[in-house]
């Protein structure tokens, strides 16, 4: 494949989510340029409107107007999150404020998702829960009245650390937290810092002051920098050109598949940055690249932690070996995603292998071919998908559709990269 011209991806799914949560709490009307439509964003609208916030339909191109409320509304029903995580754990800090009960579950795949980790630190706070089946969904929350939190997360973790500072918002108090391995995305504490919440950040402590008040606002999300990891991949895999990947959000704490890139040969240059309210955004330009094998350490994982099925891909078209040490979060995503890589890129020929917590992978220039699982994993599916543009690969993947959980029409736009550069 030779690629050329601009592709744009759809907006962030860490900010819409965000975004959306905010703007519900906000009394009057928000507007939202650019969000993302996907099934994991939809859910969040959906249950939020059950708690009160009127929200329109998220359609492409649309601004979506938010009419938010400054407290939540007890929920008629149970709040069905879908596929998403976030959506979850993130409800559940604003709601562990909340004088009423509600019940949270998901999809098969999220009820295997551990939510202990963010229930045990709210439960400390004074929020109270009833289990159903275990660490996981379906579950009770009673909010109520907070008290002060200071705690060190188990694991660098946007989602626990969101909940744990969305607790304190919601419940009006200090908040402190420290994150054991390097340093998770940041976009609730600088979404904070923009409503005057006193968010600092002092040896490794992140402390929460409620200081600041939420209003209705207007905003233009970025492009997500996880979805345009893949088109960037598969131009770093491409025969010849170069492809401009327009508008995307290049917040630090989410870009660190550039450096890992950059020390395996491919260089994606970050181009035109400007800043909106608070987030860095610009265009990233990647280009073909002879690929080496390189180690991607414990801190650095909380970077890159969506791309690695991407970065493993594309290991195994590097020469040498790629090592990713301490990556034992990826069990506990949409799927075991550790053992889906190895398993997969097994499938295709690769040479792969997991030992304890640690990534193994072996590059090889023999063109990828055999049968993908995707364990309805977008970020599984879109990886063999960029791999499967390698010059004579032959991948089937069983279930690309659910790329649409982060990225509607993905099939057709890495189709299209080819066709603009045909054009």
């Amino acid at each position: 494949m030779i690629v050329g011209g601009v592709a744009r991806v759809p907006g962030d799914k860490s900010i819409t989510h965000r975004a959306l949560l905010f703007a519900s709490l906000a009394p009057g009307t928000s507007h939202l340029g650019g969000a993302l439509t996907s099934l994991d964003a939809r859910s969040s609208a959906r249950v939020l409107r059950q708690l009160g916030a009127t929200i329109t339909p998220l359609r492409a191109g649309r601004v979506v107007a938010v009419r938010g409320r400054a407290r939540f509304r007890r929920p008629a029903d149970v709040l069905d999150c879908g596929n998403s995580g976030t959506t979850t754990r993130l409800l559940l800090g604003l709601l562990a404020a909340h004088p009423f009960s509600a019940i949270l579950t998901g999809d098969a795949s999220l009820r295997r998702r551990p939510m202990r980790r963010v229930t045990a630190p709210l439960a400390r706070m004074g929020a109270r829960f009833i289990e159903r089946e275990g660490d996981g969904l379906p579950l009770t929350v009673r909010g109520g009245p907070l008290q002060p939190l200071r705690y060190e997360l188990p694991v660098s973790s946007a989602q626990i650390k969101s909940a744990l500072l969305l607790a304190g918002l919601a419940g009006e108090v200090e908040v402190a937290l420290k994150e054991p391995h390097g340093r998770s995305r940041d976009h609730s504490e600088r979404m904070l810092r923009a409503f005057g919440y006193g968010v600092e950040e002092d040896g490794g402590w992140i402390t929460f002051a409620p200081t600041g008040r939420l209003e209705a606002f207007d905003r233009q999300i970025p492009g997500d920098p996880s979805s345009a990891a893949f088109l960037a991949g598969a131009a770093v895999l491409a025969r010849g050109g170069e492809l401009r990947i327009a508008g995307v959000g290049v917040n630090p704490t989410r870009t660190g598949f550039l450096g890992v890139l950059a020390r395996m040969g491919a260089t994606v240059a970050v181009e035109d940055v400007s800043d909106q309210f608070g987030e860095p955004v610009g265009d990233l330009v990647a280009r073909p690249a002879a690929l080496r094998g390189t180690e991607v350490l414990p801190g650095e994982i909380p970077a890159v932690i969506d791309e690695i099925p991407l970065l493993a891909a594309l290991a195994s078209r590097a020469e040498g070996r790629t090592v990713f040490r301490g990556v034992s979060e990826l069990r506990v995503k949409e799927s075991d995603r550790l053992g889906l890589i190895a398993e997969n890129l097994r499938a295709v020929g690769a040479r792969a292998e997991v030992s304890g917590d640690d990534l193994y992978v072996e590059g090889d220039d023999a063109p990828p071919r055999g049968r993908v699982r995707s364990a309805g994993d977008h970020r599984i599916a879109m990886a063999f998908a960029v791999l499967a543009t390698a010059p004579g690969a032959r991948i089937r993947i069983d279930d690309l559709a659910c790329a649409a959980v982060s990225f509607p029409r993905f099939p057709e736009t890495l189709r299209g990269l080819a066709r603009e550069a045909a054009s």
